[in-house]
Protein backbone atom coordinates (compact mmCIF):
# COMPACT_ATOMS: atom_id res chain seq x y z
CA UNK A 1 0.00 0.00 0.00
CA UNK A 2 1.85 3.06 -1.21
CA UNK A 3 -0.81 5.50 -2.35
CA UNK A 4 -0.97 7.21 1.06
CA UNK A 5 1.46 7.08 3.96
CA UNK A 6 0.67 5.71 7.38
CA UNK A 7 0.96 9.27 8.74
CA UNK A 8 -1.56 10.61 6.20
CA UNK A 9 -4.13 7.90 6.82
CA UNK A 10 -3.78 8.23 10.61
CA UNK A 11 -5.61 11.56 10.15
CA UNK A 12 -8.59 9.83 8.53
CA UNK A 13 -11.16 11.73 10.63
CA UNK A 14 -9.75 15.07 9.49
CA UNK A 15 -10.92 14.47 5.93
CA UNK A 16 -14.39 14.71 4.45
CA UNK A 17 -15.48 11.78 2.26
CA UNK A 18 -18.09 12.67 -0.37
CA UNK A 19 -18.64 9.19 -1.78
CA UNK A 20 -18.07 6.82 1.13
CA UNK A 21 -19.33 6.36 4.68
CA UNK A 22 -16.82 4.89 7.14
CA UNK A 23 -17.28 3.22 10.52
CA UNK A 24 -14.82 1.56 12.87
CA UNK A 25 -15.74 -0.53 15.92
CA UNK A 26 -14.38 -3.61 17.67
CA UNK A 27 -11.57 -4.17 15.15
CA UNK A 28 -13.96 -4.00 12.18
CA UNK A 29 -13.63 -1.22 9.59
CA UNK A 30 -16.72 -0.73 7.42
CA UNK A 31 -16.53 1.02 4.05
CA UNK A 32 -19.96 1.87 2.66
CA UNK A 33 -20.39 3.00 -0.95
CA UNK A 34 -22.68 6.02 -0.65
CA UNK A 35 -23.33 7.22 -4.18
CA UNK A 36 -26.78 5.70 -4.35
CA UNK A 37 -28.10 8.37 -6.75
CA UNK A 38 -25.57 7.22 -9.36
CA UNK A 39 -25.89 3.48 -8.58
CA UNK A 40 -22.55 3.66 -6.75
CA UNK A 41 -20.73 4.06 -10.07
CA UNK A 42 -17.01 4.59 -9.54
CA UNK A 43 -16.17 8.28 -9.87
CA UNK A 44 -12.42 9.15 -10.03
CA UNK A 45 -12.51 10.88 -6.63
CA UNK A 46 -14.56 8.00 -5.23
CA UNK A 47 -11.67 5.72 -6.22
CA UNK A 48 -9.23 8.05 -4.43
CA UNK A 49 -11.41 7.87 -1.31
CA UNK A 50 -11.54 4.10 -1.57
CA UNK A 51 -7.75 3.96 -1.86
CA UNK A 52 -7.36 6.23 1.18
CA UNK A 53 -9.76 4.13 3.27
CA UNK A 54 -8.13 0.84 2.28
CA UNK A 55 -4.64 2.22 2.90
CA UNK A 56 -5.88 3.27 6.36
CA UNK A 57 -7.18 -0.25 7.04
CA UNK A 58 -3.89 -1.73 5.86
CA UNK A 59 -1.76 0.50 8.10
CA UNK A 60 -3.88 0.33 11.28
CA UNK A 61 -3.08 -2.69 13.46
CA UNK A 62 -6.37 -2.23 15.34
CA UNK A 63 -8.25 -3.02 12.12
CA UNK A 64 -8.55 -6.79 11.78
CA UNK A 65 -11.44 -7.16 9.31
CA UNK A 66 -12.80 -4.91 6.54
CA UNK A 67 -16.47 -4.98 5.50
CA UNK A 68 -17.54 -3.37 2.23
CA UNK A 69 -21.22 -2.66 1.68
CA UNK A 70 -23.32 -0.23 -0.33
CA UNK A 71 -26.41 1.94 -0.09
CA UNK A 72 -29.28 1.40 -2.52
CA UNK A 73 -30.41 -1.49 -4.70
CA UNK A 74 -27.28 -1.45 -6.89
CA UNK A 75 -24.10 -2.43 -5.06
CA UNK A 76 -21.95 -0.97 -7.84
CA UNK A 77 -22.66 -0.27 -11.51
CA UNK A 78 -18.97 -0.14 -12.47
CA UNK A 79 -17.06 2.89 -13.73
CA UNK A 80 -18.77 6.24 -14.17
CA UNK A 81 -17.95 6.54 -17.87
CA UNK A 82 -19.05 10.19 -18.11
CA UNK A 83 -16.78 11.15 -15.22
CA UNK A 84 -13.81 9.29 -16.68
CA UNK A 85 -14.48 11.04 -20.00
CA UNK A 86 -13.94 14.36 -18.23
CA UNK A 87 -17.49 15.31 -17.26
CA UNK A 88 -16.78 15.36 -13.53
CA UNK A 89 -19.44 16.69 -11.19
CA UNK A 90 -18.35 18.94 -8.36
CA UNK A 91 -17.95 17.35 -4.94
CA UNK A 92 -16.82 18.43 -1.50
CA UNK A 93 -14.36 15.61 -0.83
CA UNK A 94 -11.19 16.77 0.94
CA UNK A 95 -9.29 13.51 0.44
CA UNK A 96 -6.02 14.43 -1.33
CA UNK A 97 -4.83 12.99 -4.61
CA UNK A 98 -2.82 9.79 -4.13
CA UNK A 99 0.79 9.11 -4.90
CA UNK A 100 0.66 7.34 -8.24
CA UNK A 101 -2.20 5.76 -10.16
CA UNK A 102 -4.83 3.78 -8.25
CA UNK A 103 -5.58 0.35 -9.71
CA UNK A 104 -8.53 -1.09 -7.80
CA UNK A 105 -7.54 -4.72 -8.31
CA UNK A 106 -4.22 -4.07 -6.60
CA UNK A 107 -5.94 -2.39 -3.62
CA UNK A 108 -7.54 -5.71 -2.70
CA UNK A 109 -4.36 -7.68 -3.32
CA UNK A 110 -2.28 -5.44 -1.07
CA UNK A 111 -4.57 -4.84 1.90
CA UNK A 112 -3.39 -8.12 3.58
CA UNK A 113 -6.43 -8.36 5.85
CA UNK A 114 -9.69 -10.33 5.51
CA UNK A 115 -12.22 -8.40 3.46
CA UNK A 116 -15.93 -9.18 3.40
CA UNK A 117 -18.16 -7.80 0.65
CA UNK A 118 -21.72 -7.67 1.93
CA UNK A 119 -23.71 -7.53 -1.30
CA UNK A 120 -27.35 -6.52 -1.07
CA UNK A 121 -27.68 -4.91 -4.49
CA UNK A 122 -27.04 -5.76 -8.14
CA UNK A 123 -23.49 -5.76 -9.49
CA UNK A 124 -22.25 -4.78 -12.95
CA UNK A 125 -18.92 -4.32 -14.75
CA UNK A 126 -16.25 -2.79 -12.48
CA UNK A 127 -18.36 -3.62 -9.44
CA UNK A 128 -16.86 -7.10 -9.69
CA UNK A 129 -13.54 -5.73 -8.43
CA UNK A 130 -15.11 -5.89 -4.97
CA UNK A 131 -16.39 -9.44 -5.38
CA UNK A 132 -13.30 -10.82 -7.06
CA UNK A 133 -10.94 -9.12 -4.60
CA UNK A 134 -12.68 -9.88 -1.32
CA UNK A 135 -11.86 -12.83 0.92
CA UNK A 136 -15.57 -13.50 1.46
CA UNK A 137 -18.61 -12.41 -0.56
CA UNK A 138 -21.91 -12.68 1.29
CA UNK A 139 -24.71 -11.94 -1.15
CA UNK A 140 -28.48 -12.04 -1.41
CA UNK A 141 -29.68 -14.92 -3.56
CA UNK A 142 -31.83 -12.86 -5.96
CA UNK A 143 -29.37 -10.30 -7.34
CA UNK A 144 -28.51 -9.39 -10.93
CA UNK A 145 -24.85 -9.98 -11.83
CA UNK A 146 -23.96 -8.55 -15.23
CA UNK A 147 -20.63 -8.38 -17.05
CA UNK A 148 -21.82 -6.60 -20.19
CA UNK A 149 -18.78 -4.65 -21.45
CA UNK A 150 -18.48 -6.45 -24.81
CA UNK A 151 -21.96 -5.25 -25.70
CA UNK A 152 -20.60 -1.68 -25.33
CA UNK A 153 -17.50 -2.26 -27.47
CA UNK A 154 -15.29 -2.67 -24.40
CA UNK A 155 -13.70 -5.55 -22.48
CA UNK A 156 -13.45 -6.10 -18.68
CA UNK A 157 -9.65 -6.46 -18.67
CA UNK A 158 -8.86 -5.76 -15.02
CA UNK A 159 -12.05 -7.37 -13.76
CA UNK A 160 -11.05 -10.50 -15.70
CA UNK A 161 -7.80 -10.64 -13.73
CA UNK A 162 -9.67 -10.33 -10.42
CA UNK A 163 -12.20 -13.00 -11.40
CA UNK A 164 -9.46 -15.41 -12.49
CA UNK A 165 -8.22 -15.46 -8.89
CA UNK A 166 -11.47 -17.04 -7.69
CA UNK A 167 -13.31 -18.62 -10.66
CA UNK A 168 -12.51 -21.32 -13.26
CA UNK A 169 -10.68 -19.85 -16.26
CA UNK A 170 -13.10 -21.01 -18.94
CA UNK A 171 -16.10 -19.70 -17.02
CA UNK A 172 -14.43 -16.28 -16.68
CA UNK A 173 -13.52 -16.07 -20.37
CA UNK A 174 -16.99 -17.21 -21.42
CA UNK A 175 -18.59 -14.54 -19.23
CA UNK A 176 -16.26 -11.83 -20.53
CA UNK A 177 -16.73 -12.58 -24.24
CA UNK A 178 -20.47 -13.35 -24.20
CA UNK A 179 -21.43 -10.58 -21.77
CA UNK A 180 -24.48 -11.96 -19.99
CA UNK A 181 -26.28 -11.92 -16.64
CA UNK A 182 -25.10 -14.74 -14.38
CA UNK A 183 -27.57 -16.29 -11.90
CA UNK A 184 -26.47 -16.06 -8.27
CA UNK A 185 -26.58 -19.81 -7.80
CA UNK A 186 -24.16 -20.24 -10.69
CA UNK A 187 -21.86 -17.51 -9.33
CA UNK A 188 -21.86 -19.37 -6.01
CA UNK A 189 -21.01 -22.69 -7.67
CA UNK A 190 -18.12 -21.05 -9.56
CA UNK A 191 -16.67 -19.54 -6.37
CA UNK A 192 -17.44 -15.85 -6.97
CA UNK A 193 -19.94 -15.74 -4.11
CA UNK A 194 -18.86 -17.54 -0.94
CA UNK A 195 -22.21 -17.30 0.88
CA UNK A 196 -25.78 -17.00 -0.43
CA UNK A 197 -28.60 -15.97 1.87
CA UNK A 198 -31.85 -14.03 2.09
CA UNK A 199 -32.31 -10.53 3.47
CA UNK A 200 -33.24 -11.79 6.94
CA UNK A 201 -30.04 -13.83 7.24
CA UNK A 202 -27.32 -11.65 5.75
CA UNK A 203 -26.41 -9.65 8.87
CA UNK A 204 -26.07 -12.82 10.96
CA UNK A 205 -23.92 -14.51 8.30
CA UNK A 206 -21.53 -11.55 8.10
CA UNK A 207 -21.36 -11.26 11.90
CA UNK A 208 -20.64 -14.99 12.18
CA UNK A 209 -17.67 -14.74 9.79
CA UNK A 210 -16.32 -11.70 11.65
CA UNK A 211 -16.61 -13.36 15.05
CA UNK A 212 -14.83 -16.48 13.83
CA UNK A 213 -11.99 -14.44 12.29
CA UNK A 214 -11.56 -12.40 15.46
CA UNK A 215 -10.85 -15.57 17.45
CA UNK A 216 -7.63 -16.03 15.45
CA UNK A 217 -4.32 -14.17 15.46
CA UNK A 218 -4.63 -11.00 13.33
CA UNK A 219 -0.85 -10.98 12.89
CA UNK A 220 -0.79 -14.55 11.56
CA UNK A 221 -3.66 -13.77 9.20
CA UNK A 222 -1.96 -10.59 7.99
CA UNK A 223 1.32 -12.36 7.23
CA UNK A 224 -0.52 -15.26 5.61
CA UNK A 225 -2.41 -12.94 3.26
CA UNK A 226 0.80 -11.06 2.51
CA UNK A 227 2.40 -14.37 1.53
CA UNK A 228 -0.61 -15.25 -0.63
CA UNK A 229 -0.25 -11.90 -2.40
CA UNK A 230 3.45 -12.59 -2.98
CA UNK A 231 2.93 -15.99 -4.61
CA UNK A 232 -0.12 -14.94 -6.67
CA UNK A 233 0.36 -13.48 -10.16
CA UNK A 234 -0.88 -9.89 -10.02
CA UNK A 235 1.79 -7.29 -9.43
CA UNK A 236 2.24 -5.62 -12.81
CA UNK A 237 -0.73 -7.10 -14.68
CA UNK A 238 -3.29 -4.48 -13.62
CA UNK A 239 -1.28 -1.62 -15.18
CA UNK A 240 -1.01 -3.55 -18.45
CA UNK A 241 -4.73 -4.38 -18.39
CA UNK A 242 -5.67 -0.76 -17.64
CA UNK A 243 -3.63 0.31 -20.68
CA UNK A 244 -5.40 -2.33 -22.79
CA UNK A 245 -8.77 -0.89 -21.73
CA UNK A 246 -7.68 2.60 -22.85
CA UNK A 247 -6.56 1.09 -26.17
CA UNK A 248 -9.95 -0.61 -26.62
CA UNK A 249 -11.93 2.51 -25.76
CA UNK A 250 -10.12 4.42 -28.53
CA UNK A 251 -11.05 1.92 -31.29
CA UNK A 252 -13.91 2.65 -33.69
CA UNK A 253 -15.90 -0.19 -32.10
CA UNK A 254 -15.22 1.25 -28.66
CA UNK A 255 -16.48 4.68 -29.65
CA UNK A 256 -19.48 3.16 -31.45
CA UNK A 257 -20.38 0.94 -28.51
CA UNK A 258 -20.44 3.80 -26.00
CA UNK A 259 -22.28 6.08 -28.44
CA UNK A 260 -24.92 3.43 -29.14
CA UNK A 261 -25.34 2.84 -25.41
CA UNK A 262 -25.93 6.56 -24.79
CA UNK A 263 -28.32 6.77 -27.74
CA UNK A 264 -30.13 3.57 -26.67
CA UNK A 265 -29.75 1.81 -30.02
CA UNK A 266 -28.03 -1.38 -31.25
CA UNK A 267 -24.36 -0.81 -32.10
CA UNK A 268 -23.03 -1.26 -35.63
CA UNK A 269 -19.70 -3.06 -35.36
CA UNK A 270 -16.94 -2.73 -37.96
CA UNK A 271 -14.16 -4.71 -36.28
CA UNK A 272 -11.95 -1.63 -36.28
Amino acid sequence: MNHYTKEQTAKLKDFHFAFLELEEAEHVFTIRLARERKKNALHPQMINELAFAMNYAHHQKDVWVIVIEAKGNVFCAGADLKAFAGFIEENDSTVPAPEGEVLIGELFNKIHKPTISKVEGDVYAGGFFFLGGSTYVVALDNLKLGLLEVKRGLYPFQVMASLLRVMPQRKVIDWCIRGYMMPCQQAHEYGLLTHLCNADEIDDVVTGIINELKQNSPSAIRFGLEAYDKISPSASEHKYLYDMLQKTISTKDGVEGLTAFREKRPPVWTGE
